[in-house]
C-alpha cells in the first residue's frame, strides 16, 4: 500500500477501527446506577443533622467572633475588637501558662501511668477482666460525683483523708487546692485517675493484638518483661501511643471541668485555664455576658490546635509505619 493510500485509510469512513473512538460516558448516569441514590437518601437524615448540629454552630460562632453580643442585646459588628480585647487581656497569658503547665503534668503523669497498667494487666494470669473493670470504673463515674469525692478527700484540714494518710508517716497537713503552688498538681492528680481508665483499655487492645509469637520469640532469647516491653510491645504500639498522644494534648488544653469544680480557677487564678477564662467572659461578665470575646478566644484555640495538629501528623506521618 503506498503512502497515499494509506493516509487516506486513517481519513477514511467510521468503519475504519484507527477512526473508532470509545464514547465517554455521562458521569451522572455511572453515579446513578447500582444502589448508590439508595444509599445517599438513606444518609440525608445522618448528614442533615451533623451539619445542623455540628457544623452550623461553628459557623455562628465564628461569625459571633467578630460582633459584640450578649444574647440579651440586639448584636453588633465590631470587626477584630474582640481579639484585640482578648490579646490584651493580662489573664490571657496567665490562662495559657496554666494550660501549658497543666499540659506538662498530665503527659508527665498520665501518658506512662496507662501504658504501664495495660503492660502490668496483659501480663497477669488470672483475673484480666476484674482489673480492666477496675481501671476503667472512675470513668462511669459521673465527673461531679468524681470532683466532690477528691474534694473531700483534698481537704485541708488535719484530719483530711491525704492528710490523715500522710499523718502516719510524719507528713502534713497540706493545704492541696488553696495553696497556689499545689492547686495545679492537685488538679492533675484527679484528671489522671478520671480519664486514665479508657487509654489503658485502648492499650490493652493493642498489646493483646499483638502477635504471640514475638513474645515467644523474645522469651527464648532470654527476655525479661521490661525487654519484651520495649522491643515488642512499644513498636507495635507505636500508632497507638502517637495517636494517644496527641488525643492527650488536645483534651489538656481544653482542659475545664477539674479546675471549674474543685478551685473554681482560684487560688490567684494559679489554676486559671483557657476555656476557664472563656466562661468567665461568657457567664461572669456584666449584663449577660460577653459572647463575642468568648468566642473570639475559642477561635484562636481552635485555630492554634488545628496548626498544632497538622504539624504534628506531618511530623510523624512516617513515624507509626
Amino acid at each position: 500500500m503506498s503512502t497515499q493510500d494509506t493516509v487516506s485509510a486513517v481519513k477514511g469512513g467510521s468503519n475504519n477501527p484507527l477512526t473508532e473512538l470509545p464514547r465517554r460516558r455521562n458521569p451522572v448516569k455511572v453515579w446513578l446506577q447500582g444502589d448508590r441514590p439508595h444509599a445517599l437518601i438513606l444518609l440525608l437524615p445522618l448528614l442533615f443533622s451533623f451539619v445542623f448540629f455540628s457544623w452550623k454552630p461553628i459557623v455562628e460562632a465564628a461569625i459571633m467572633a467578630f460582633q459584640y453580643t450578649n444574647l440579651v442585646e440586639p448584636a453588633s459588628w465590631v470587626g477584630m475588637k474582640n481579639f484585640q480585647k482578648v490579646l490584651s487581656d493580662p489573664l490571657l497569658v496567665t490562662a495559657i501558662k496554666n494550660t501549658f503547665y497543666f499540659a506538662l503534668l498530665a503527659l508527665i503523669l498520665g501518658y506512662p501511668i496507662p501504658l504501664l497498667l495495660s503492660v502490668l494487666m496483659s501480663e497477669a494470669k488470672r483475673f484480666k477482666g476484674l482489673y480492666s473493670a477496675l481501671a476503667y470504673l472512675p470513668v462511669i463515674v459521673p465527673p461531679v460525683v468524681g470532683a466532690l469525692l477528691w474534694k473531700f478527700f483534698y481537704d485541708g484540714s488535719p484530719t483530711g483523708v491525704f492528710n490523715t494518710i500522710l499523718g502516719w508517716i510524719g507528713l502534713g497537713p497540706y493545704q492541696w487546692l488553696s495553696n497556689a503552688d499545689m492547686a495545679m498538681p492537685s488538679i492533675v492528680l484527679f484528671a489522671t485517675w478520671a480519664a486514665a481508665g479508657g487509654t489503658v483499655i485502648i492499650y490493652l487492645a493493642g498489646i493483646l493484638g499483638v502477635s504471640p509469637e514475638l513474645y515467644d520469640a523474645a522469651e527464648v532469647d532470654g527476655a525479661g518483661i521490661w525487654r519484651k516491653v520495649w522491643h515488642v510491645t512499644m513498636p507495635q504500639l507505636r500508632g497507638v501511643l502517637l495517636t494517644t498522644f496527641i488525643l492527650q494534648i488536645i483534651g489538656t488544653t481544653q482542659v475545664f471541668l477539674e479546675p471549674f469544680l474543685l478551685t473554681g480557677g482560684g487560688p490567684a487564678n494559679s489554676t486559671m485555664t483557657l476555656l476557664m477564662l472563656i466562661y468567665k467572659y461568657a457567664f461572669q461578665s456584666s449584663l449577660g455576658g460577653d459572647y463575642g470575646a468568648a468566642t473570639a478566644l475559642s477561635v484562636l484555640l481552635a485555630l492554634f490546635l488545628a496548626l498544632f495538629s497538622a504539624i504534628y501528623f506531618r511530623v510523624t506521618r512516617g513515624w507509626s509505619s
